[in-house]
């Protein structure tokens, strides 16, 4: 079943639709597994690999993934805000990433993922009388998720679901994966053969506390990190800008004019030399730098020496004013060391900071497109996507999680709908028999 990522207004006739119809539900598991194809995921050949036991070939990673049926458990919110409702699953997030793919038309549909998996910690995560942090847990609490998986194992796990979410992604599509210092190198080159090294992007550095006083050898750790990547080089870029403080303005625009307007200046040249370019020729007796060429030509800066734009040194040295009213209008460009703390009292687990999730979302997606998160948690990344106009699917395997999202996301006023669904793997042999 095919889905837009553009922002449509809902047909009338039309307003109970959903990623499997409802009058099909009934008869989905009458369907044959040979219906369902096989899905050829062209993963990109990377120059460095990383070797590990148990690590299985890409068509293997498909082929032993069971399919899976999403059975409709409850819908909420308003009707007819979207084509399609948005989408909770409960269950595996490996099988519900196949189902995305196989049966509800998906694949190259999803504009944005961002994931916070485990960071195989060896840990058990409880919530539980008000509590939700790993060492206040008690006995009593209920388990929200485990993070026991380590080594080999742990990297296949991630592997496994990044070779899927690169199917479902856009070619204009990108991917956000939370991960931190003792895990996030190695899946840095998973992501390198999963989606290529050219389409790296960036390393985010995100400091998650305060500082730390524990009595280890070694610093204290404070942040962890984002690795940012697109499914192709023309990826969806909305630039992030950020208010410029007083200091700021303070640092880059030393200087004030007689008018009392802070300013700065910069070379009127850049590097390469232009042979028979007007860039390369002089300018008031003057020749550009030997290897550098003017960034405007002559007959620019002329005109920009006649408005008073150009600062001539007591050496004869020509900068242009750049004046701060200039960039305060559109501040500046939002750089890779974010102070976003995750939040002091949270209501799940590793709950991440909600503006964390509202900056990466607006960066690389447009009201309308899907924004996906298969670790979805208690919700931060849909509740985000909900109140920035975005689409949304969310899985995760825990009851808890998906219990905490339900709640969160009901306290939005005007929410859009979304439908509860559990993820089921369908016995092969038990279903082949039923259809002979």
């Amino acid at each position: 079943m095919k889905r837009t990522t553009k922002h449509k207004s809902p047909k009338k006739e039309n307003k109970r639709t959903a990623y499997l119809k409802r009058s099909d539900r009934s008869s989905i598991l009458h369907e044959t597994i040979a219906q369902w194809p096989l899905q050829v995921i062209d993963i990109p050949k990377a120059k460095i690999t990383l070797n590990y036991e148990g690590k299985k070939t890409v068509a293997e990673c498909i082929a032993t993934v069971p399919d899976a049926i999403l059975l409709e458990v409850k819908s909420y919110g308003q009707i007819g805000f979207h084509d399609d409702p948005n989408l909770l699953i409960h269950g595996d997030n490996l099988l519900g990433l196949k189902a995305l793919v196989t049966k509800c038309g998906l694949k190259g549909k999803i504009r944005q993922v961002y994931i916070d998996p485990p960071f195989a910690t060896g840990l058990e995560f409880r919530s539980g009388n008000g509590r939700v942090a790993t060492i206040s847990s008690g006995n009593g609490d209920n388990l929200a998720y485990s993070d026991k998986m380590v080594g080999s194992e742990y990297l296949e796990f991630i592997r496994e679901r990044l070779i899927f979410l690169r199917d479902l992604l856009s070619d204009d599509g990108t991917i956000f994966v939370h991960n931190d210092y003792k895990v996030g190198h190695y899946i840095k080159i998973l992501m390198d053969e999963i989606f290529g090294e050219k389409h790296f992007i960036n390393d985010i550095t995100r400091i998650k506390c305060n500082p730390k006083n524990f009595s280890r050898k070694g610093f204290g750790n404070i942040k962890d990190l984002i690795l940012f990547y697109s499914k192709s080089e023309n990826f969806l870029w909305n630039e992030p800008r950020v208010e410029m403080t007083k200091e700021d303005i303070e640092r880059l625009f030393p200087k004030i004019d007689s008018g009392g307007r802070r300013y700065t200046t910069t070379p009127l040249h850049a590097p390469g030399e232009t042979s028979n370019g007007a860039t390369g020729q002089p300018w008031n007796g003057l020749f550009p730098p030997s290897g550098r060429h003017w960034r405007v030509p002559p007959k620019e800066l002329t005109r920009l020496d006649k408005m008073n734009l150009i600062e001539w040194s007591s050496t004869g040295n020509p900068r242009k004013k750049i004046f701060a009213e200039e960039v305060l209008s559109k501040g500046k460009k939002l750089q890779d060391l974010w102070e976003l703390k995750d939040p002091p009292y949270p209501r799940y687990p590793t709950e991440k900071n909600f503006e964390l999730l509202k900056r990466i979302i607006n960066a690389t997606s447009d009201p309308g497109d899907i924004v996906l998160d298969c670790f979805s948690g208690s919700g931060t990344t849909l509740l985000a996507a909900e109140m920035l106009g975005r689409r949304w699917i969310g899985i995760d395997n825990s009851v808890l999680a998906i219990q905490a999202t339900i709640k969160k996301l009901r306290e939005v006023p005007n929410l859009s709908e979304f439908t509860v669904y559990e993820c089921e793997a369908i016995d092969k042999k038990l279903h082949k028999g039923t259809n002979q």
